[in-house]
């Protein structure tokens, strides 16, 4: 992987760009001044010296140009937790020096308004006769650019560049004054929203500044102002729409040609010429180029690339365009997505502009290279761009690796604003979507277009209205109205996504196709996944560049306040292992669905926004988590992944294990003849059984039979994990699951424990005997019962959507401990805890002594990180005790996990092992059966949309 990246990179730096004509690099330095009171267009700062300096292309922050952030900054997006702004605990952190906010990443410097940027430039003196464009790449958000005193116009695209057409205020051979002033203010004419991550401070920051190129252009009088390239691939050509822009009308000639420059296959395409009248102002024509036998096509598994040369030619001087482009067709038939005629499933996951070093996307091929390889590294072929639009870098990078890409308007019409209101982001995002076919439109990764992310108001009329515009005007890719909710349109993107195991018992049998049965079209999950997991404190050093990770400064204090300061890097380990467990059966219910096109992860990385959200396998870098390995994920997120359909994953050794074994296949050609061979391994990975299920022809396809895996469990006579690893043999598709193995028979032994299920009389008497008592306190505790638990874990985060259950993340214990000795379990929730601590009530510990160390520590969100735990043992009296708020004993007959474990812990108190090293006073224990704490009031009247449904 990595040696082709490599390749790929120099390929590209060694390709033109998209314009090949002259140009000025404007970039160093520039004249710099802010204008917080807005007075400079009155006092004609546009035609004065300003008063700073600073180096561009950058963001103000980068250059610490702004304001320190203080607890009074007013940020762009909403924050619905106010206790950070109230609680006396929070108060040290809205000091002066240590201003530190737990929603976000924080900026070095913060400023929203209006600032000034101003350079000198040489036009130069052969440039006589041409026109002059000014260049900005990506700016933020409102551009006005004065010449010489003189107002050109303003700009204010958020997906796009910003280009002026200077010609009339500038004279080759002089030197002139160039004034730009920046407004990062959300007014009303370009509001998208102010969690849009065009603009919120939520993800990439609402900067002020100019990043990516600033040129000076310059192109003969009569160019080409746009140039879009149409693939046919049955007829093996390329409509080529053009249009010229000339101040008068003018004859000239234009020849078309092109060459594959990716491809280790040499390919080039004869030139075709055409001789065209030009009219004063835009004339519009087209040409067909002939792509010949020798075609060669673009997808995610042969990213073939062409540069297609446009030379146009009149009496004015000539303008040649050098365009990057792909002969593909991205279609749709029924409920899939087809890629040049081949059915393929939308693998994705939701880039949310995050990026910490910088504040704004990358503008740089190298970074974007990096990104895609690693998405494909996971097993991953598309990228959903939630409410904004990458840079060209993106696209290009894209282009060639191979990954289907959907950008999007620049908006989330909510929180504020509204879409289909009559509003002015009606019209904005119409134009904003129509810039990105104009600079974008001819990557073959741009294969994918929604207007945006789940809007407010009237919209279902105006995404109508969006639709029919962009399906009659542009063919090349599909669309749908809005992402999340509204009348979809070719494609539907929605809420198929999720397991039910906070009410339901862990099994692989069930799929969506109820869910997405009525969508006519292909169904795309909306925003799968968000399981969180603990922040991993070794992170925070990562945070060198502009955004820095102060919410994980207050999480680790917060830890440490609360005596887990040294469990830090085991609850990120153990509730990591669950979040990898949650993708993984999420994923395979999808892979294993009919008619399912794909999902959009939330997301492979971590959402540095909203509360934090860490719900990435990577972090908010793209760097690997090492919870679980790339190799591990591959597994069950592939072109090609087995999938197990299961009953159950716990049993008894009167069962028998049976497996009904599919594949979802979307590689790049069928595999004839693929054997598909099993083993069975236990906890000590001692191979049990194996075998073959015969040789197997896949076509491109999910829910493809492999069959059936049937293996009694009579020979096993101990509790122990196993593991099922099936695989296709010669290729590099595995996958496994693990199921756990009981005793039919099991009889706990009391023996001279004393069960009760409180601390009353008779169980402290015989604690002051020495004795030993076991509390089984399931359904009696109220000190903790304010955390909510389930199996699964946090989503999203509890900040966000204002502790909506669940709280916690998951199960931390020490699994060498003789409590588990007759218990098989890894140090973290796996399905067989599912019985024991789904809807099961913690203890809450705070007022236990420092140091006390509890047998199962329930790991609660990072936000309190209360010290809770469902299992411990004391010496208390002189006697010894062990608590438990797992229901171990009801129903014994279907919970054979409960009895297990109540089997494993009596032989432990039974043992010399039972040696509690922690003293513990009596009133500690009452209290759990009658201290309330309180439920955590987030103090804000206003929700996410989630919460109000």
């Amino acid at each position: 992987m990595r040696k082709l990246v490599l390749t790929l990179i120099s390929v590209a730096l060694a390709s033109p760009g998209l314009f090949a004509q002259q140009s000025i690099d404007l970039s160093g330095e520039w004249a710099f001044q802010t204008d917080p009171q807005e007075t400079g267009i009155a006092g004609k700062v546009f035609s004065k010296p300003l008063s700073d300096k600073i180096l561009l292309p950058a963001s103000m922050p980068q250059r610490l140009k702004g304001d320190i952030v203080t607890a009074d900054t007013e940020w762009t997006g909403s924050i619905y937790d106010s206790t950070y702004y109230r609680s006396p605990s929070m108060a040290k952190y809205r000091q002066e020096g240590n201003v530190k906010f737990p929603f976000f990443l924080t900026p070095v410097r913060y400023y929203k308004g209006l600032a000034w940027y101003s350079k000198d430039v040489a036009v130069p003196a052969d440039w006589k006769g041409r026109r002059v464009v000014l260049f900005l790449e990506r700016a933020h958000i409102q551009t006005t650019l004065w010449v010489d005193g003189k107002r050109v116009g303003s700009e204010a695209s958020l997906n796009t560049p910003h280009e002026y057409d200077i010609t009339a205020f500038v004279k080759p051979g002089r030197t002139h004054h160039l004034a730009i002033a920046i407004d990062n203010t959300l007014r009303p004419e370009y509001n998208p929203g102010k969690d849009s991550h065009s603009v919120s401070d939520q993800t990439q920051g609402n900067w002020n500044g100019i990043v990516g190129k600033i040129e000076l252009r310059s192109t003969p009088r009569t160019y080409f102002s746009d140039i879009q390239i149409y693939p046919d691939i049955r007829a093996r050509q390329a409509e080529v729409k053009m249009k010229i822009r000339s101040e008068k009308a003018i004859s000239a000639k234009v020849t078309l040609s092109a060459e594959a420059y990716n491809s280790t296959k040499p390919h080039s395409v004869p030139p075709v010429t055409a001789s065209v009248a030009a009219k004063a102002g835009e004339t519009e024509f087209s040409m067909i180029l002939p792509m010949g036998e020798g075609m060669l096509l673009w997808d995610e598994f042969t990213p073939n690339l062409y540069r297609l040369s446009a030379q146009l030619s009149t009496s004015a001087g000539e303008d040649e365009r050098l365009i990057r482009f792909g002969m593909r067709e991205f279609t749709i038939e029924g409920k899939y997505f087809y890629i040049n005629g081949r059915k393929t499933l939308l693998r994705g996951t939701v880039e949310n502009c995050c990026f910490p070093d910088t504040g704004y996307a990358p503008m740089d091929l190298d970074s974007w290279l990096r990104v895609f390889e690693i998405c494909r590294a996971y097993g991953l072929n598309h990228m959903r761009y939630h409410s904004y639009c990458p840079p060209e870098a993106a696209f290009e990078a894209a282009d060639l690796i191979g990954f289907y890409l959907q950008p999007e308007g620049p908006a989330w019409a909510n929180h504020g604003v509204k879409l289909g209101e009559g509003e002015p982001v009606d019209d904005y995002l119409m134009r904003e979507t129509s810039r990105m076919e104009h600079y974008y439109g001819n990557s073959p990764s741009y294969c994918l277009l929604s207007s945006g992310n789940e809007p407010a108001g009237n919209f279902m009329a105006w995404e109508n209205q969006f639709l029919e515009h962009w399906m009659a005007r542009d063919s090349r890719r599909v669309y749908t109205g809005t992402t999340g909710w509204g009348v979809g349109g070719q494609y539907t993107i929605s809420f198929a996504r999720g397991l039910t195991w906070k009410t339901q018992r862990p099994e692989s049998l069930s799929d969506y196709a109820r869910n997405i049965g009525f969508s006519r079209g292909p169904f795309l999950s909306h925003e799968t996944g968000q399981w969180c997991v603990f922040p991993d404190f070794n992170e925070i050093r990562k945070y060198t560049g502009v955004n820095k990770a102060l919410n994980f400064e207050i999480f680790k204090e917060i830890l440490e306040e609360n005596d887990l300061g040294e469990r830090g890097h085991d609850f990120y380990m153990a509730s990591g292992k669950l979040q990898a467990l949650m993708y993984k059966h999420e994923l395979e219910k999808h892979l294993r669905t009919d008619g399912y096109a794909g999902f959009q992860l939330l997301s492979l990385n971590d959402y540095s926004g909203q509360g934090s959200a860490l719900v990435g396998v990577t972090d908010v870098f793209f760097d690997p988590k090492e919870y679980i390995s790339v190799e591990q994920w591959r597994r069950f997120c592939n072109t090609t992944v087995p999938l197990a359909r299961m009953e159950k994953f716990v049993f008894t050794n009167a069962d028998t294990l049976r497996a009904e074994m599919q594949a979802a296949h979307f590689g790049a050609e069928p595999l004839r003849g693929v054997e598909v061979t099993y083993k069975i391994t236990d906890q000590y990975r001692k191979v049990v059984a194996s075998g073959s299920l015969g040789r197997k022809d896949l076509e491109i396809g999910n829910c493809q039979p492999l069959g059936l895996i049937s293996w009694p469990l009579k020979s096993i006579t101990k509790a122990g994990r196993y593991n099922l690893e099936v695989a296709l043999a010669g290729t590099e598709f595995v996958n496994d699951w693990d199921f756990w193995v009981y005793p039919e028979k099991v009889e706990p032994q009391v023996g001279d424990v004393v069960v009760k299920e409180t601390l009353d009389e008779e169980a402290e008497e015989v604690l002051r005997k020495g004795g030993k008592v076991l509390l089984l306190a399931a359904g009696k505790i109220t000190y903790g019962n304010e955390i909510k638990q389930s199996f699964t874990p946090v989503f999203w985060n509890t900040s966000w959507f204002k502790m909506n259950p669940p709280h916690t993340t998951g199960i931390w214990l020490n699994d060498r401990h003789p409590v588990f000795r007759s218990f098989p379990t890894d140090y973290h929730s796996d399905i067989q805890w599912w019985e024991l601590i789904n809807n099961a009530q913690p203890m809450l510990m705070a007022d236990f002594p420092k140091g006390f160390v509890p047998l199962v520590y329930t790991i609660d969100t990072w936000f309190l990180s209360r010290k809770c735990g469902m299992m411990f043992e004391a010496d208390v009296l002189g006697g010894k005790i062990l608590v438990t708020s797992m229901d171990l004993t009801s129903n014994p007959d279907e919970r054979i996990v409960a009895r297990q474990l109540y089997a494993s812990v009596l032989d432990y108190m039974n043992s010399d092992a039972f040696r509690p090293e922690n003293r513990l006073d009596p009133g500690t224990i009452r209290d759990l059966y009658t201290k309330v704490a309180g439920a955590v009031d987030m103090g804000t009247k206003d929700a996410p949309d989630e919460l109000k449904k």
